[in-house]
C-alpha cells in the first residue's frame, strides 16, 4: 500500500500519477456529505446529548429559583455554543468531503484523503480479500475493504474513511457514497476481473438494511 502527499500535484482528479496504459477509471465519487455528517461525525448524537444537557440546565435553574433574566443568559449562551460545535462539526464534514476523491480502476482503488494533510491511498484488487458494504439512507451506504495482513495502514491515518471499531486490523472505508450498491457491485466485477482464480464464497443479507458481501481465496 503506498500514500502520496497533497493532490495539489496529481497527474488527474484524485491520482497521484497517470496510469499506465493498460488502466482505466470505471468510477469516481465523494462522500456525501451531510450523511458523513451523521454516520462519521456524529453530529445527530451529539445535538441530542447537547439537547439533554440544556433541559438539564434549565431544570436545575429552575429549582434553585434563578431570576428569568439569568436563566435566559445561562440557557442562551449555552444553546449558543452548542449551536457553534454543531456548526463546526458540519462544516468540517463538509470539508472533508470536498477534499476526498474515491476512484475505482480495473486495478485498483484510490483513496485522496485529508482537509489538511492531503494523503492518497492505492489498494490493488489483488489485496482486497473482503468487501462489505452498509447501507444507510438515501441509497448512501459506506464499503469496507478488508486488505491481506501483510499491507497495513494505521487507524487515524484513515480516519473518518475506516471502518468503526476496527482498530487493531484498520478496513479503508468509503464512506457515505451515494448509489452505494451500484458502487459495490462495481467493485466486485472488477475484483473478479482482476482475480479470476478467486471467487465470492459468500453473500449474506442482515437486518436494517445491512448487507454483507466477502471476497476470499478459493
Amino acid at each position: 500500500m503506498k500514500a502520496h502527499h497533497e493532490h495539489e500535484f496529481e497527474a488527474a482528479l484524485g491520482l497521484p500519477e497517470k496510469l499506465p496504459r493498460n488502466e482505466y477509471v470505471i468510477w469516481q465519487g465523494q462522500p456525501d456529505w451531510k450523511q458523513l455528517a451523521v454516520d462519521a461525525f456524529h453530529v445527530r448524537k451529539i445535538l441530542v446529548y447537547f439537547s439533554v444537557m440544556v433541559v438539564l440546565q434549565l431544570l436545575h435553574l429552575l429549582d434553585s429559583n434563578t431570576a428569568a433574566m439569568d436563566i435566559a443568559k445561562q440557557v442562551g449562551t449555552s444553546i449558543f455554543l452548542a449551536s457553534l460545535a454543531l456548526v463546526l462539526l458540519a462544516w468540517s464534514a463538509y470539508l472533508s468531503s470536498q477534499a476526498t476523491i474515491y476512484t475505482l480502476t480495473n486495478r485498483r482503488i484510490v483513496m485522496r484523503i485529508g482537509i489538511v494533510l492531503s494523503l492518497t491511498f492505492n489498494l490493488p484488487l489483488k489485496k482486497i480479500v473482503s468487501c462489505d458494504l452498509m447501507a444507510l439512507k438515501n441509497q448512501t451506504g459506506n464499503i469496507a475493504i478488508g486488505i491481506s495482513s501483510d499491507s497495513p495502514i494505521g487507524w487515524l491515518n484513515l480516519w473518518p474513511h475506516v471502518r468503526a471499531w476496527r482498530i487493531s486490523a484498520p478496513q479503508p472505508t468509503l464512506r457515505c457514497v451515494p448509489k452505494a450498491e451500484r458502487i459495490g457491485q462495481l467493485i466486485l466485477q472488477a475484483w473478479r476481473q482482476e482475480c479470476p482464480s478467486e471467487q465470492l464464497v459468500s453473500v449474506h443479507t442482515a437486518a436494517h438494511e445491512n448487507s454483507r458481501q466477502t471476497l476470499s481465496h478459493a
